[in-house]
């Protein structure tokens, strides 16, 4: 995946937007929570919700490298 690469077209999120949420986020605890916080700095999949199992699988492949 490409940095630039929109994962959430609602709220046109990037996948370099989401690198930097998982940055800013206080504690990666589990997928669920840490979505929330990605979420929440974000905004992504608060549109149609499309994007949410994509954006899952970014923050785990980034939690279980």
């Amino acid at each position: 995946m490409e940095a630039n690469e929109t994962i959430c077209y609602c709220k046109h999120v990037t996948l370099a937007d989401i690198d930097a949420a998982l940055s800013q986020a206080k504690t990666i605890r589990d997928l669920e929570s840490t979505f929330e916080d990605v979420q929440k700095i974000t905004n992504c999949s608060t549109g149609c919700g499309k994007c949410h199992d994509r954006i899952l699988d970014v923050i785990a492949s980034k939690m279980y490298k």
